[in-house]
């Protein structure tokens, strides 16, 4: 009796110590695809994944963050399916380490001037954002894709250190950027056109005319340590076909033909 009594004390204990143990997504299963997304991308691939699982079962877990910090984070675990940052540069980044070994341009990012409408500051063109006073919220290009683009444009177009002058936060993210503006950290910021979906009640866009902007391709790709080579493929190529496209172009995007 004693030693039943003994094992069952040790079979509640263990189950008990098992229960408390920490859950961290589950990579490499095939029923689970694990993508690392840029934050750029979120309202889109929530609904492409949710797509993707309804046709194929597989459920899709995607982590969103600056582009550079998931490629930390992949060069890190060394694991999961899929990647898809904001730029290509750091797809081609994840190709020369050895990560991708399968992949597909998806989207243009085009960045635009987003304006909070009650700021009392005109801003119509590139060259405004050097206007004494203003404040300027931009992307750190150490940690996302939109910040490293808004310095090239600025360096491209010569206002680089004057529109940094009137900069009074950098941004982890395009959401943050969008943020700083509805809190009134900022009264204008340089983003991707696509961020600002839904924003229109509070936010006017000021193009950027083509010669002066750079638009970039946003890519996907397959992860070489992909437990689940076969389906991380049909995420690809799932992202890219005529279904996902209709879901980006419904969030502003240009879809790449």
């Amino acid at each position: 009796m004693k030693t039943k009594t003994w094992l069952k004390k040790t079979v509640l204990i263990l189950f008990i110590l098992m229960a408390s143990l920490p859950v961290y997504p589950r990579f490499g299963f095939a029923d689970t695809l694990f993508a690392y997304v840029g934050d750029g991308m979120k309202n889109p691939m929530d609904r492409i994944g949710i797509a993707f699982e309804e046709k194929y079962g597989v459920e899709v877990k995607c982590n969103y963050a600056g582009s550079p910090v998931l490629l930390k984070q992949i060069e890190r675990r060394r694991d999961g399916d899929c990647y898809m940052p904001g730029l290509i540069a750091y797809i081609n980044e994840a190709r020369e380490k050895g990560f991708i070994d399968y992949e597909k341009p998806v989207v243009y990012h085009t960045p635009v001037i987003a304006v909070f409408k009650e700021s009392s500051t005109k801003i119509e063109t590139l060259k405004d954002l050097t206007k004494p006073g203003l404040k300027i919220t931009l992307g750190d290009p150490k940690t996302c894709a939109v910040g490293r683009v808004t310095n090239k444009l600025l360096e491209k177009n010569k206002f680089h250190d004057e529109v940094w002058k009137n900069v009074v936060s950098a941004a982890r993210s395009p959401s943050d950027l969008a943020s700083y503006l509805y809190m009134r950290l900022a009264d204008v910021t340089i983003t991707w056109r696509s961020a600002l979906s839904g924003t229109e009640n509070m936010i006017d866009i000021v193009e950027i005319p083509e010669k002066q902007n750079c638009i970039k391709i946003v890519p996907i790709g397959r992860l070489t340590f992909s437990k689940n080579k076969e389906m991380a493929k049909k995420f690809v190529d799932f992202v890219v076909s005529d279904e996902g496209k209709k879901i980006f172009r419904e969030y502003g995007f240009v879809t790449v033909k």
